[in-house]
């Protein structure tokens, strides 16, 4: 039998919330490998979009002055309705809002750590416990073994390190999203704002990076009827549908969408965890467990899915090295004190995460009903909108605090 290498801190998964986990174990002088299945490191869905919570967890990685060069500040942000005409601006709660090339997130990320931290190629299959040691061991495709002081999961809605935690699979809205950006080598002439249009049956919204590119996402109702759940990879084929679900739209954003980066194009069904879930979740299981969206999937109606996953790294550093701190590097160290302290440190990261996700999750929730739904249902979304969130950017001011 093969001998598992043995590690301190593993993280699952080399996407955004993976990159800064390690970003923030390193700036506390923790150890760590990034195992990241892919065998370069990619950044699905084009553009993220973040707020001021996210920004104030950026300036603790050491990452947010380079990534302000590459995005300019959003100045507002209006719903259009396509049926009325009817115009409106929607509260934005002040503070910082920028929309990022993902690339550039993951880069900068990637570029701040160590060399070795990240292994491409490295796909999880499963997690067990060594019966003597009770650490967790990861398997890997290529048939290789992990075994791990500390074991984070950052590894997506579909995540591996969930299921060894016994987490229920996360859930379907009945929308999908298709995202991209556009080029325009001149310039373009739109506000440097964020301009939501609103039709029957989908949503366009349209986001300024800089002067000359754009980001863009459509979020449309899930249609059940033959090959209506298919998701399409084929970027064109993507562009045709896309095109032809807002026909009825305003011409620029038509233009938009046909002169858009082909490369950029993906379309995506939007997943979530119920706040219920988020409330009762076991997210600790020994001294393994989850970020990001391994830990809360939620749809994009907040723009808060990838700024959360980044102030679930900085909380997860902060609680590991408040507890390691004096014994991480002593060679002597009783193996049952350490256990006990990753427990401890473990159980404190997901106690101070699990409020913040379950008002964020349930407020998203309520958000994605009311794309996907009409009549009653719409109207039962709004009072409990309006009764439970009165403050709409509340979450926006939220600090995760400092590492």
């Amino acid at each position: 039998m093969e001998v598992a290498e043995e590690i301190e801190i593993a993280t699952v998964g080399g996407g955004i919330c993976g990159l800064a986990t390690a970003l923030a174990l390193h700036r506390k002088g923790l150890r760590s490998v990034v195992l990241e299945r892919s065998e370069s490191l990619r950044a699905t869905g084009a553009g993220i979009t973040i707020r001021t919570n996210g920004w104030r967890a950026l300036d603790e990685l050491g990452v947010a002055s380079k990534l302000r060069q590459t995005a300019m500040p959003l100045q507002g942000a209006t719903d259009i309705c396509l049926n009325t005409g009817k115009q409106r601006e929607i509260p934005t709660g002040g503070g910082e809002t920028r929309c990022l090339k993902r690339t550039d997130l993951i880069t900068t990320l990637a570029e701040s750590l160590p060399r070795g931290t990240i292994r491409l190629g490295c796909q999880a299959l499963s997690v067990k416990l060594d019966s003597p040691t009770s650490s967790p061991i990861l398997h890997l495709q290529n048939g290789s073994s992990i075994k791990a002081q500390v074991l984070i999961g950052c590894d997506g809605a579909n995540s591996v390190v969930a299921d060894f935690l016994d987490l229920k699979p996360s859930k379907l809205f009945s929308l999908s999203a298709v995202r991209g950006f556009t080029m325009y080598p001149s310039g373009h002439n739109f506000e440097n704002k964020f301009i939501q249009v609103r039709g029957d049956k989908c949503t366009v919204g349209r986001m300024p990076i800089h002067n000359k590119l754009v980001y863009w996402v459509v979020i449309q109702k899930v249609m059940y009827g033959r090959g209506g759940l298919e998701v399409p990879k084929d970027p064109e084929l993507i562009r045709q549908l896309t095109l032809e679900a807002i026909k009825d739209f305003p011409s620029e954003m038509i233009d938009m969408i046909s002169n858009s980066d082909t490369e950029s194009l993906s379309k995506s069904r939007l997943r979530y965890r119920s706040p219920w879930d988020i409330l009762v979740g076991n997210f600790r299981k020994g001294s393994v467990t989850v970020a990001g969206d391994a830990m809360h999937p939620m749809g994009p109606f907040l723009a808060q899915g990838g700024a959360v996953g980044i102030e679930d790294s900085i909380v997860i550093a902060r609680c590991l090295a408040h507890k390691l701190a004096e014994n991480y590097d002593k060679k002597s160290r009783a193996r049952d004190i350490m256990v006990m302290k990753v427990e401890e440190a473990l159980d404190n990261y997901v106690k101070e995460r699990r409020m913040r996700l379950v008002l964020l999750s349930t407020q998203s929730y309520i958000a994605g009903l009311l794309h996907q739904d009409s009549g009653l249902v719409k109207f039962v979304c709004i009072i409990l909108m309006t009764a439970l969130f009165s403050d709409m950017n509340r979450h926006t001011r939220y600090d995760c605090g400092s590492l």
